[in-house]
């Protein structure tokens, strides 16, 4: 990475995330840093664009009387809009606490008290609506900024408004943006950034200048992203995981290219060509098991080949896993006459220039890795925590190690403790939790953060995941047991969505499933099969889901395997409280909702 650029504002010597930009943004002046989608056209802004507008709302901030510290939030979809928002209010010298766009008014409530937060942008009527409902409740909130929409009251203003009065006070006020700039240090605070709470309260993660300028760094020395990339962003700004991908789109001086909605995400893909896609695992799942829904369909002599070279590579694949190699005719058919031709439809569908996918925010399936390797796509795995800021671990393009998160990012020390515990100590550790010194001193201790994640370092350096130290399940038998690694294998059957394991205390393991009704219904109508109103009892959908977990307990010992489970009728979603922002199943809602069926299974 070339570091050119004036004494104190480059990649190696930057203060602060925001001087880190400005300088990038000067280096690449009319090269476009963003694109996206308006009035169905695709369209560029230029990094001078970017900066310029960013520089308006902190001004803007600054003649609203903000000062440095003060807390001011965001919610809404990943765009341009608010990517302007986040940079100009960490330029203002304030810290940025960003809420995923799904959370209900109350949860919104409740991180805005929390955190103190003096003024919060949102990008719809729908969330303004939330910041109206709650207002009242929130005597340190003194405005709200609409990216769209009319302001009602003199609580509300636009971005462009504020845009406008920030050019005219830095007419005013020539040399104050500069100097605010230059009083950030790595220490101070850039945002907050809540949990998604799967248990309790979330927590505020303190997470300095110093953190994401140590990741853009790290990203840049390890040449995961190029200035020539296009990016396809999508991830919520709300979690570490996008602030990650900002940090290194800052630091390679690459394009971003912001999709119009989770469900467009292929098509975005195609119109747009990106050369990398950081991705949670759900996507990958949901590409994966709609290629094997569409083969398993097809009719005829393609058909008869397609299941042929599926079975090899499943026994493949399963020794891959174990560490073995387990070649066979029916593998080399479909090396030869299938997988190819998948390779090139899914190269299509996502543009035909995809170099890169990066997977993180939850395990990933080692066989959905292993497919999209035999398809000549590399998924880099990679691995870290909120209070990590994210990046701690992450493979390296050329030396993909699947089943494993790759090394350490430069810099940062990973150890196991006796537990198998893994612990963390580096410079992208966090300040702490906000305003929970209690919470704080039970995660870092001795300068080691203790991530409540089981893992191991292979030989060559990298960590494997086994589980998370919480969802160990103990059976009543003393065996433990990681559901993960159950759910993520059965999750591989194209008829299901979302698989939960569950047996803690348990004489056995059980399981929650739910159907993905799209693959259900193609399979439905290509076997012949009648579905009635309750899809989830037709007994053929039963029959299948019962040979996929058999399939599964075969691999397993005895008391690691599924004695039985239950096929719900709706699948969980964000909106009914069963998932995470970042599609994760929140485990402790899921097993109170349907505890009574879960007891059920373990009736004498």
């Amino acid at each position: 990475m070339n570091d050119e650029a004036k004494p104190g504002k480059g990649l190696s010597s930057a203060r602060n995330l925001v001087e880190l930009f400005e300088w990038q943004a000067g280096r690449m002046g009319s090269r476009p840093a963003v694109r996206q989608k308006i009035g169905g056209q695709w369209k560029e802004f230029s990094w001078s664009e970017l900066a310029r507008r960013s520089r308006d709302v902190s001004d803007g901030l600054a003649s609203l009387g903000v000062q440095r510290g003060d807390r001011i939030s965001v919610i809404g979809e990943t765009a341009l809009d608010y990517m302007v928002a986040d940079i100009g209010i960490m330029g203002s010298g304030a810290i940025a606490v960003p809420i995923y766009q799904s959370n209900p008014a109350h949860e919104c409530h409740y991180i805005l008290e929390n955190s103190g937060a003096s003024w919060v942008f949102v990008d719809s009527e729908a969330q303004a609506a939330k910041i109206r409902e709650i207002r009242g409740r929130l005597p340190a909130l003194k405005g709200l900024v609409r990216f769209s929409g009319t302001p009602q009251g003199s609580f509300e203003r636009t971005l462009f408004d504020l845009e406008k009065a920030g050019a005219e006070w830095r007419k005013a006020h020539p040399g104050a943006h500069q100097e605010r700039i230059g009083a950030i240090g790595l220490d101070d605070a850039a945002c907050y950034l809540y949990t998604s709470g799967t248990t309790g309260n979330p927590k505020g993660v303190m997470l300095s200048h110093g953190n994401w300028v140590y990741e853009a760094r790290g990203s840049a020395e390890i040449d995961l992203v190029n200035p020539d990339d296009v990016v396809l962003f999508f991830l919520p700004m709300a979690h570490s995981f996008a602030k990650v991908i900002q940090a290194s789109w800052f630091a390679c001086g690459s394009c971003a290219a912001f999709v119009e909605s989770l469900e467009k995400i292929a098509d975005n893909a195609g119109e747009v060509r990106p050369t990398i896609m950081p991705s949670v695992p759900r996507i990958f799942e949901k590409a994966f098991n709609a290629v094997i829904a569409k083969g398993y369909a097809t009719p005829g002599l393609k058909g008869k080949l397609f299941k042929l070279a599926m079975g090899g590579f499943d026994a493949w694949a399963d020794g891959k896993i174990q560490g073995r190699e387990r070649s066979s005719l029916a593998f080399t058919i479909g090396k030869t006459l299938v997988f190819p031709k998948l390779a090139h439809a899914l190269s299509e569908r996502f543009g035909g220039r995809m170099r890169l996918f990066i997977s993180g925010g939850a395990p990933l399936s080692p066989k959905i890795a292993w497919f999209f390797d035999v398809l000549g796509f590399a998924v880099l795995e990679g691995w870290g925590l909120t209070e990590t800021a994210a990046g701690t671990c992450v493979n390296r393009v050329g030396k993909n190690r699947i089943g494993t998160v790759g090394p350490p990012l430069p810099g940062t020390e990973i150890r196991i403790a006796e537990d198998g515990e893994i612990l963390v100590k580096g410079p992208g550790v966090m300040k702490g939790y906000y305003r929970n010194p209690e919470a704080t001193a039970e995660t870092i201790r001795d300068g080691w953060l203790y991530t409540g994640d089981i893992g191991e370092i292979t030989a060559d350096g990298c960590v494997r995941i086994t589980d998370r130290k919480k969802d160990l399940i103990k059976t009543s038998g003393g065996k433990y047991v990681a559901p993960q690694n159950l759910e993520n294998e059965l999750k591989t059957e194209p008829l299901l969505s979302q698989v939960m394991v569950h047996g803690d205390k348990r004489k056995f393991l059980s399981a929650l499933v739910t159907l993905n009704e799209e693959n259900v219904r193609k399979w439905a109508a290509e076997n012949g099969v009648a579905l009635g109103s309750r899809v989830h009892e037709t007994p053929q959908v039963v029959d299948r889901i019962q040979k996929a977990v058999d399939a599964l307990n075969a691999k397993q010992a005895k008391y690691a395997t599924i004695k039985k489970f239950a096929i719900l009728e709706k699948d969980f979603t964000i909106e009914t409280g069963e998932l995470t922002p970042t599609l994760k199943v929140k485990r402790k809602v899921v097993s109170q909702r349907h505890q009574a069926l879960l007891d059920s299974f373990y009736v004498e």
